[in-house]
């Protein structure tokens, strides 16, 4: 996997200004190899539908993929006959190599792609790329897996497909409904983040893009289609998927290693409400539960193990304490690090002192609680000790995690609250390397992030103030833009 950095990260998504007549808000890319038959058919029904329904400049990109017959020369006759359309040549294949060069090198804001055979009905493209526009979504894809679309094709391509997003799924936790339908859209500053950080070339380039996507926190957008399967599809389905598997025990190895710079791609600060200061919501409140939980239930697992273990040398009530007591000490060491990100020996004597005292409560509860059962039953079974041990502890956990937040851990909280509100230092300039895969174009680094002003909590701000306090309409109004048919030349 690429792991090449980039400076700062992306900017807040924001509603597209409709902009000059001749510059294409849209550009469509048509991956083809070999297509001389479907290709002219494609593009004049494709530019029709634009002309008619959509109401903002666009453009068609037909993106040649090393082809053979006479491809080169349909593509070139349409693009001088069309001032819409234009011709892109690569000498390598690859559907993936031909939608990162492209989108690469196009001015568009918002960037599309759909397959040759138009397979995809055409109504679904505006609802495509409508959110993209308004700056609802980062990406937006086609789904021939939703509930409302509606699908015609063969059983085998259809038990192939919903396999392979089952696996998607299963191993990379993907939450996107299908991955390779071709009828795809993504924004271009996104793009121009995102696509060096993905290394497929073919097939696989989509699955790796939205995977990639996904797990940085963009927002993906899904469009149910129709769809009629193309009979005379050239793809080669079991090379496709052995590549496709390939692809995704790469991408699964990437993850779990942490290889991927996933943070180039994360939006800044004021875009995502969870980021907002919000009155009486403690900030971190809920990564803290997250952890806390996390490490409670292995602590009482190895508690419970610690008891059963205990319990074979002498009764319970001793059981009860030395196990309690060693998983107090792990507890309280984890959640020192894992949930209130305490690192360091400093204080840690102090915490792990404070956690006894929490340790005794719990060990009050618990214990009260077996005298209880013992009081009730003279002789209880084994599996009902540990139920009445599994509901005391749920008991004890509400109020261990109260008082590690306020009692054991609040300076960390308190400093992390006085960081702040220091301005960040000015990191410095980072090197990187200039050489790019082949197929792929240079593009600007995007500004460095910079951290929030501090405003005093009495001030009301107006959605999209700029840094410089100008105010601007964070939700202008897009006019309908159309090229005239006496525009002239090409307008790229």
């Amino acid at each position: 996997m690429r792991t090449d950095s980039s400076p700062g990260n992306l900017p807040a998504r924001e509603h597209l200004p409709a902009g000059d007549a001749g510059a294409p808000v849209l550009d469509v890319v048509i991956p083809v190899y070999n297509e001389e038959k479907d290709l002219q058919p494609c593009v004049l029904r494709l530019h029709e539908h634009l002309k008619r329904t959509f109401p903002y400049a666009f453009r068609i990109t037909i993106a040649d993929n090393a082809s053979t017959d006479t491809t080169p020369q349909v593509a070139s006759r349409l693009e001088a006959e069309i001032a819409e359309v234009s011709n892109f040549r690569l000498e390598q294949k690859g559907r993936g190599r031909a939608l990162r060069t492209v989108w690469s090198a196009s001015d568009a804001p918002i960037l599309a792609y759909m397959d040759v055979d138009l397979s995809t009905d055409l109504n679904a493209l505006l609802p495509l790329v409508a959110p993209l526009i308004s700056g609802h979504s980062d990406l937006a894809i086609g789904s021939r897996l939703a509930r409302s679309s509606r699908v015609v094709r063969g059983p085998k391509r259809e038990f192939i497909s919903r396999s392979y997003n089952l696996i998607l799924r299963g191993s990379l936790q993907a939450r996107f409904s299908d991955a390779q339908c071709g009828f795809k859209a993504i924004r271009r500053d996104v793009a121009q983040v995102l696509l060096p950080m993905v290394e497929d070339t073919g097939w696989f380039f989509d699955t790796e893009m939205l995977v990639i996507a996904e797990r940085a926190g963009l927002r993906i957008h899904e469009v149910p289609v129709d769809w009629v399967d193309d009979p005379d599809s050239t793809v080669h389905i079991v090379k496709t998927a052995t590549e496709d598997l390939k692809g995704v025990w790469r991408v699964g190895k990437a993850l779990a290693t942490g290889s991927l710079p996933l943070d180039r791609i994360t939006r800044p600060f004021g875009d995502d409400p969870r980021d907002r200061e919000i009155q009486d919501v403690p900030k971190g409140l809920a990564r803290q539960l997250v952890g806390f939980c996390v490490v409670g239930g292995l602590s009482t697992l190895f508690y419970l193990l610690l008891y059963s273990v205990f319990r074979q040398f002498g009764g319970s009530q001793v059981a009860n304490a030395l196990a309690l007591l060693v998983s107090a000490v792990a507890n309280t060491a984890a959640n020192r690090r894992l949930t209130f990100g305490v690192r360091g020996g400093g204080g840690a004597v102090k915490h792990q002192a404070q956690g006894l005292v929490v340790f005794g409560i719990g060990l009050a509860l618990t214990s009260g609680s077996l005298a209880a059962l013992s009081a009730a039953s003279s002789d209880p079974a084994h599996s009902t000790e540990l139920a009445v041990l599994i509901a005391a502890n749920l008991a004890a956990t509400v109020l261990r995690f109260l008082l590690f937040r306020a009692w054991v851990f609040p300076e960390r909280r308190e400093s992390m609250v006085v960081a702040s509100h220091q301005p960040a230092p000015t990191p410095s300039s980072p090197t990187y390397s200039t050489q790019y895969p082949t197929g792929q174009l240079p593009h600007a680094p995007l500004p460095q992030r910079q951290t929030a002003p501090q405003y005093s909590y009495d001030t009301q701000f107006r959605a999209g103030e700029a840094a410089d306090q100008s105010w601007r309409d964070a939700t202008m109004q897009l006019q309908p833009v159309r090229p005239s048919d006496n525009t002239p030349g090409d307008p790229r």
